[in-house]
């Protein structure tokens, strides 16, 4: 550990992120009234373009009084998705200027959409320098608030890739995470694990050996990345190539088993120097233990930040001792492409949200699918409730569906937290069940703890020809026969009743069949993910639903049949 680097990390990231903390503790005492302040500055600053030149933004500032104001917002403003937005979007990607916000976007943060076009997240400088920039102050001021010698290694941080291509008008496009690795400050970068070209790597596999083959030499103390699921890969990987890892830690060499692009290879081949003494260690560790964990390779890690909400908490059962016992694991935090809604501050899962960055509205789960639901503000939610979120930021997202079933915790001072729960459409409905994803993954928790049986990993897909849904298991216990498979798959079934009144309801009247259950080849999420990224989704952004009714993806599946 670097004793001499760490405080001057520590003493940067204080000066640069408590000023940041401080006025977020400050605005988070009167969250209506930032929010009032907020959404009067978005309005004015896009009063003047196409969208706000077509949706009244000048006589919605206007308003003399803040009712006046916010009911002029909402009657001149729809609620939105990104289809209604991408004509406006596409014409910034042709190079015009002043559509959605002045001037023109600095980047494209893309991501999966509904349909089979990608969406096309603008990203203004003034977001990206005044808010983004700022909001990763507090993260890194987060850290050192929990662990003070976080900073004394190396960070690993696992990101998409920084640039993607570029739009008609050369205007760049990538991942968020990696434009978010880029702008950390360069004292930061510095404590980097990995150059950038790792994850320009186009193999999927070679990409996660160079990751491993460069992190595993070195004393990495905080470990960054959106998905749990990408720790799981990153052990896979070590299961699989520790003794390759170690003879190219001894001999400093890139193995020529894998397939790099020359030019990553020969940078990252540039910077490798023979470490013997590392590799010693490596083997030494592997003799001792056998199945060799991070938290033997990387006994000083401090940070483990990772989603924890939703069903990304499935994954981290299969890593939970895996890591020092001291170690702190983080819930990164409510967000996505479109917007980066907070922070989590605490050891809990909830995301303190930032009105004075962005302008939030909510409706409560019981309205969702009205015409006409009731719009809550952000100092309106109850805590324990759930409601789906909207936005408006400085971005060009106004009154945009995020489509994300979130619950209120606790407050930040006087600003309710949330978390996520999962998306609105994990919501399944054969013949008015309305089978949740959550409600998959309580079934089939409780079911293990009935029947003492666990699984890897599960997901479930309606299918309309049966009548029911089909249910696929990756068991611990490779050798479950399919007997066996079909016995848990009944406890599933009845737990699904005892959560689900309306699924009860429709089994009884055998409106639904008993689900149908398949067991899944070892490792049938990742062949499902590396299939997936090999056909163009970004791994790092990389999510999945547990319950879908998706052909495309079905088929994937029936494909992993043990």
């Amino acid at each position: 550990m670097d004793l001499k680097r760490m405080l001057l990390v520590n003493l940067l990231v204080g000066i640069t992120g408590r000023m940041q903390y401080r006025r977020l503790r400050k605005v988070s005492k009167h969250p209506q009234r930032h929010s009032d302040i907020t959404l009067r500055k978005i309005i004015f600053y896009a009063k003047d373009t196409v969208f706000g030149k077509e949706h009244n933004f000048d006589y919605i500032f206007k308003a003399t009084s803040e009712e006046e104001f916010y009911r002029r917002f909402r009657e001149n403003v729809k609620p939105n998705d990104y289809e209604d937005l991408r004509p406006y979007v596409e014409r910034h990607k042709h190079g015009e200027s002043d559509v959605l916000f002045h001037g023109k976007p600095v980047l494209y943060a893309t991501t999966s959409g509904t349909t089979a076009e990608p969406k096309w997240i603008p990203i203004t400088r003034k977001y990206l320098w005044k808010i983004y920039v700022k909001m990763s102050r507090i993260w890194l001021y987060n850290f050192i608030r929990h662990r003070s010698t976080c900073f004394g290694g190396k960070v690993l941080a696992i990101v998409g890739k920084y640039k993607e291509g570029e739009a008609p008008d050369g205007t760049m496009y990538g991942s968020v995470s990696g434009v978010t690795r880029d702008d950390m400050p360069k004292f930061i970068q510095k404590l980097y694990a990995n150059p950038q070209c790792v994850y320009d790597i186009s193999d999927y596999n070679a990409r996660y050996y160079v990751l491993m083959r460069k992190s595993i030499e070195q004393d990495v103390t905080v470990i960054v990345t959106a998905n749990p699921s990408t720790i799981v890969e990153m052990q896979n990987n070590v299961n699989k190539y520790y003794d390759e890892y170690v003879k190219d830690i001894e001999n400093g060499t890139l193995s020529d088993l894998f397939d790099i692009e020359p030019e990553i290879r020969a940078e990252i081949e540039s910077a490798l120097k023979p470490n013997p003494k590392r590799a010693a260690k490596l083997r030494k560790l592997k003799e001792k233990h056998g199945n060799v964990l991070p938290k033997h390779f990387w006994p000083n890690l401090q940070i483990l930040s990772t989603w924890k909400c939703g069903n990304t908490a499935i994954y981290i059962d299969q890593f939970k001792d895996s890591f020092p016992k001291s170690m702190f694991h983080q819930e990164l935090g409510y967000f996505s492409s479109e917007c980066r809604f907070g922070l989590v501050l605490d050891d809990s899962i909830n995301t303190v949200l930032f009105p004075h960055y962005h302008f939030y509205e909510f409706v409560e789960e019981s309205e969702l699918g009205k015409t006409d639901p009731h719009f809550h503000l952000l100092h309106e939610l109850q805590e324990g409730k759930r409601y789906c979120a909207y936005v408006t930021t400085f971005a060009g997202l106004y009154r945009y569906n995020m489509n994300d079933l979130l619950e209120v915790g606790s407050k930040f001072m006087n600003t309710p937290t949330v978390h996520m729960i999962q998306k609105v459409n994990g919501i399944i409905s054969l013949t008015g069940e309305k089978l949740h994803e959550k409600q998959l993954i309580d079934a089939v928790h409780r079911a293990e703890d009935v029947t003492g049986v666990k699984t890897r990993f599960f997901v479930g897909f309606a299918d309309t020809e049966i009548r029911g849904y089909r249910f696929y298991y990756e068991f611990e216990d490779t050798t479950l026969s399919q007997q066996q498979a079909e016995e848990f798959n009944e406890v599933v079934d009845n737990k699904l009743k005892e959560i689900n009144m309306e699924y009860e309801s429709k089994r009884d009247s055998l409106r639904l069949k008993l689900p149908v259950a398949h067991r899944l080849v070892s490792g049938s999420f990742e062949k499902f993910k590396e299939e997936c990224v090999a056909e163009g989704y970004r791994d790092g952004q990389f999510k999945i639903q547990l319950l879908m009714q998706d052909e495309f993806r079905h088929a994937k599946f029936k494909k992993l049949i043990l």
